[in-house]
């Protein structure tokens, strides 16, 4: 791979899943800064080490567990201080928290297919108020309706929505 491609690969690759690695991190390091560190280390680790990374396999398990090494190693430099969690603690709460994180994204995926399957009206509604940030007012303007009427479609749309996802998830399972 030319190295301008592999920068953007990883850049990518990183870009997409920095906040749930950041999460990650950050739950399992009661410090912030200790945190911040690590997740540093954990990035400059993940650069070093790109080429052993298989691109298209999961990329966030690896920095998961890049980052789950960077914790141990921190954790072994400060053994002189009170740590509230023992290795086989902090181990099982790793992957608790990666558990969540994928029933985070199994309900993400859900909701972008149920937002697929609105009909036009709805997902303008949706759009307007939720990724434009309008308020209720503005998106009645814009629509030249009430605002009544729209916060009554927006209450139809999100109880269809939460409907859709919970029957998605529960069709994945």
């Amino acid at each position: 791979m030319a190295e301008a491609d592999r920068t953007t690969a990883f850049l990518e690759l990183l870009t997409t899943h920095e906040r749930a690695l950041s999460i990650y991190v950050h739950s399992l390091v009661p410090r912030d800064t200790a945190a911040e560190d690590i997740l540093q280390q954990t990035k400059m680790l993940l650069w070093k080490h790109f080429d052993d990374f298989q691109v298209g396999t999961n990329f966030l398990a690896w920095a998961r567990k890049t980052a789950f090494h960077q914790i141990l190693t921190h954790r072994r430099q400060k053994k002189r201080e009170h740590l509230p969690l023992d290795e086989v603690a902090l181990k099982a709460l790793g992957m608790a928290v990666t558990q969540l994180a994928g029933d985070v994204s199994l309900r993400q995926e859900a909701l972008r297919t149920c937002l697929a399957r609105l009909p036009k009206e709805h997902r303008q509604l949706v759009q307007l108020r939720y990724y434009e940030d309008l308020e209720i007012d503005q998106v009645a303007e814009k629509l030249r309706r009430t605002a009544g009427a729209v916060y009554r479609a927006l209450s139809r749309v999100r109880m269809s929505l939460m409907e859709c996802v919970e029957r998605q998830i529960a069709h994945e399972a």
